[in-house]
């Protein structure tokens, strides 16, 4: 479609397409090949073909959640795919039935991100991020005090063996982006505060600003600091030169950014006075998918069917203009540069 929306900031404007569910969608199956749709195509590319013929805004990126022991013509498809609709490709990588916390998982943990890093560079991703922080849903308790501490101490271990052994300063790869998820996700590293001292502690062993902080609206309105908190932990998180992009995501349901409760508007303009604020990411999750049936067992109010009529590729295009209206009127106000 004609785009009637002109994005005013230089910022990426993007989309994580999980809303195409994991299972069936993003994981692979056993034999490795990734899921298609009914016409052969794979889900994650004919999404996005839907979507940058259906947005009203320009679509610069695509985050998309890498799996290890995907096929590998399947995963060339993907992404040869959707960098040739002119997407700048980014990838998340998933770490799978180890703690990156514990010792004894070290090996495995790192075996995990180094074949992610590989990947990347193999197709030019020159950004990555992770949750590789502690095991989903362990249900582990929360670690506290000289235990919180040593597993810092563990986490920037483990990445500082896969920035080496995977090549990483050798590579095209410019950023990884750290992510926390919200309590019952994750019981240790569930606050921007607690997830800040990995990349601090990273980047100054690197002695350079590359592993960086995603904010994630959602997450972080789950998470037990109020707004204020976060705005005041994102304003220093900026000026320590290890402010990420930004997820527009709806807290608790993770469905339509319309059940968000304020936390984007107040989040994304926090992040824009900061003047760093470059990537923002719409990203909603299927209330049916597979995958987060646990997750929807635990968390009460998480799998709210949002879509209100609509389909996910609808729910998704309007998250993209709500943010994009938004993107342009930080600017009308003067909290964001107009691009030039």
């Amino acid at each position: 479609m004609d785009k009637t929306i002109k994005l005013r900031a230089d910022i990426e404007i993007g989309v994580c397409p999980t809303h195409v569910k994991f299972v069936g969608g993003l994981v692979p199956g056993d034999d490795g090949k990734l899921p298609r749709d009914e016409n052969g195509e794979l889900f994650a590319v004919a999404e996005m073909r839907r979507l940058i013929k259906r947005s009203a805004v320009k679509i610069d990126s695509v985050q998309i959640s890498q799996f290890n022991g995907a096929d590998a013509d399947d995963l060339a498809e993907m992404y040869e795919q959707l960098q040739g609709f002119g997407l700048i490709v980014k990838i998340i990588l998933m770490v799978g039935g180890a703690n990156p916390m514990d010792p004894a998982d070290e090996d495995a943990v790192v075996a995990q991100l180094v074949e992610g890093v590989n990947t990347a560079k193999k197709f030019g991703v020159t950004e990555v991020g992770s949750t590789s922080l502690e095991e989903w849903l362990s249900g582990a308790p929360r670690k506290e005090g000289a235990d919180f501490d040593a597993a810092v101490e563990q986490i920037i271990k483990v990445h500082k063996r896969v920035y080496d052994e995977a090549g990483i300063e050798n590579s095209d790869l410019t950023v990884w982006q750290f992510e926390f998820l919200r309590g019952t996700e994750f019981t240790t590293f569930t606050d921007l505060g607690r997830v800040w001292k990995v990349a601090k502690g990273l980047n100054a062993i690197l002695e350079k600003k590359f592993f960086k902080l995603l904010v994630d609206a959602a997450h972080c309105g789950d998470s037990a600091l109020s707004i204020p908190e976060n705005e005041a932990l994102i304003e220093q998180i900026a000026e320590s030169g290890e402010l990420g992009m930004f997820h527009a995501s709806a807290l608790t349901t993770r469905g339509c950014l319309s059940t968000d409760d304020g936390w984007i508007g107040a989040l994304l303009t926090a992040c824009a006075k900061t003047g760093k604020l470059t990537e923002v990411i719409v990203e909603l999750f299927h209330h049916e998918d597979e995958a987060l049936a646990a997750l929807r067992e635990a968390v009460s109010g998480h799998g709210t069917d949002t879509l209100d009529g609509r389909s996910y590729t609808d729910a998704v295009v309007d998250g993209l203009e709500n943010v994009s209206r938004r993107i342009n009127n930080l600017v009308a106000r003067g909290i964001l540069p107009e691009k030039k």
